[in-house]
């Protein structure tokens, strides 16, 4: 099935290069260009494309002030957007208005190859009705932050175990950890409580990984994950654990 794209950049090398590289993609057909925001609102409502890679700072309005022109006529089915831009502090907006995306300039052939696979997977079912649901609830699907000049999307699914680092969170994946500059309570505060539980001041789990929890021959309750880690709860979140266990 063809991925119709509208090409949105007031630079026109910017709009080339997208037009370039999506010649590797054979399912994916450059239905329009635009080089302001009036115009990408008139071809977009025109054409309605599946996806529009759109840039963020453009002469007339920003790309976000181009989705709350679209999102505003409740009879358009809304394209997947991916943000295309050389400033990386919108990223977390981006993620908050669900673009599929977020590709900071320069970005590499392959880049923009995981883009579209993205927003295959979204107009296949994979990843959208999930996300959209529940971040309709309030809760944070993915937690996006920069690292070593990338952005990245972390799934929250995928988190085992979040850990306070003075004024730092670890978050603990698979692959490996992150670190980022947030406070467990706010963090906490984006968490669905049905999926991750507070067991320390300093330490949240997810119960997606939890196997057991016991008590060592110290006297030390402990969650022990699915990897063998060992997380201490303390005395006064303890029992939340055994709020838990009543439930179940």
């Amino acid at each position: 099935m063809t991925i119709q794209v509208v090409l949105a950049d007031d630079e026109v090398l910017a709009r080339q290069k997208l037009r370039i590289f999506l010649r590797a993609e054979p399912d994916c057909e450059v239905v329009g260009e635009c080089a302001t925001a009036a115009e990408t609102i008139e071809l977009v409502r025109a054409t309605r494309p599946d996806v529009v890679f759109l840039d963020i700072r453009m002469p007339d309005m920003d790309g976000f002030d181009v989705i709350d022109a679209l999102s505003a006529h409740t009879d358009f089915t809304m394209p997947r957007i991916v943000f295309t831009t050389a400033w990386d502090q919108y990223a977390l907006r981006a993620f908050e208005v669900h673009a599929a995306d977020y590709l900071l300039k320069p970005f590499t052939p392959e880049r923009l190859r995981a883009a579209v696979e993205r927003v295959r997977e979204r107009r296949n079912g994979a990843l959208s009705d999930v996300e959209d649901e529940r971040e309709a609830n309030g809760y944070a699907t993915r937690i996006v932050f920069r690292s070593r000049g990338r952005i990245l999307f972390l799934p929250v699914s995928e988190i085992r175990w979040i850990a306070a680092e003075e004024n730092y969170v670890r978050i603990s994946m698979a692959e490996g950890t992150h670190l980022l500059r947030e406070t467990m309570t706010h963090l906490e505060e984006r968490l669905d409580p049905r999926n991750f539980l507070r067991v320390h001041r300093s330490s949240i789990v997810n119960l997606q990984y939890v196997k057991e929890v016991r008590t060592d021959p110290d006297g030390e309750t402990v969650v022990m994950l699915v990897n063998g880690q060992k997380v201490p709860i303390s005395r006064s979140y303890r029992s939340r654990i055994q709020r838990l266990v009543h439930q179940s």
